[in-house]
């Protein structure tokens, strides 16, 4: 996998934007204070807990809808899918995402196992940061070595997917058609994946060819690592508030 050993030099994007990405990223994220990462809108929370049955197309829609609005699933694929140029190592990585995050979302909830909303959201908050470091090639500078990406993409998959577990159980959907709904809202979280997906390589496709992708990496990366130091400050804020009021 294509990495970034330095950050670029001159006068490029980087030199001359980077401030205001930066506050742009921190402002498109403040909204985040009235919401976790995983929350979903009332409306929806209002159904989930009241409804009973089998009522596949309406979970489907909902994991879908969760999954495409999920700022956070989306900035990880975003960092993971960044120096993949190739459809079939784009597959294999996504793939591996959605084991891991699928495995922990079903088992989480059928065995009951939560965790701390805001720990868990804190640390797919890391995930990101994670991520946009190995692209930006921190680690074979810092240590030495490059971490076994694939490794790396399922065990954060397995982080994001017991978030989605704990905001399942923190709904109490009703037993009557439990599992059915339950596994129609896991396709629905893979199907909004592969759409917020195709977005994210379009734009990605039209901006290889630009010209200017290798100058302007460095300067994406750190945007992202900043979005996930802003994710993790939130969640351990909230985190700390909640524990002491």
């Amino acid at each position: 996998m294509t990495c970034l050993p330095a950050a670029p030099r001159g006068r490029g994007f980087g030199a001359r934007r980077a401030p205001m990405l930066l506050l742009a990223v921190a402002l498109s994220l403040a909204w985040v204070e009235t919401a976790l990462a995983h929350a979903v809108t009332l409306g929806d929370k209002g159904y989930i807990q009241e409804v009973t049955g089998i009522h596949l197309i309406p979970f489907l829609y909902l994991g879908a809808k969760h999954m495409v609005t999920g700022y956070d699933h989306i900035l990880f694929l975003f960092g993971v899918v960044f120096f993949l140029y190739r459809m079939k190592h784009v597959a294999i990585y996504v793939s591996l995402f959605a084991i891991g995050h699928s495995t922990t979302m079903i088992l989480g909830v059928l065995i009951n196992v939560g965790v701390n909303s805001y720990i868990i959201d804190a640390i797919i908050g890391l995930s990101v940061v994670y991520k946009a470091l190995d692209n930006m090639g921190a680690y074979q500078r810092w240590f030495g070595f490059q971490p076994n990406t694939k490794a790396a993409t399922v065990i954060f998959g397995l982080f994001h997917g017991f978030g989605l577990a704990t905001k399942v159980i923190e709904y109490d959907v009703s037993p009557d058609g439990f599992l059915a709904n339950l596994i129609a809202f896991n396709v629905g979280v893979e199907v909004g994946q592969i759409l917020a997906l195709a977005v994210i390589l379009i734009v990605m496709g039209y901006w290889r060819r630009s010209g200017g992708f290798l100058r302007h990496a460095y300067t994406a990366n750190v945007v992202l690592m900043t979005a996930g130091f802003v994710l993790i400050g939130f969640q351990l804020t909230g985190w700390a508030v909640s524990t002491t009021a």
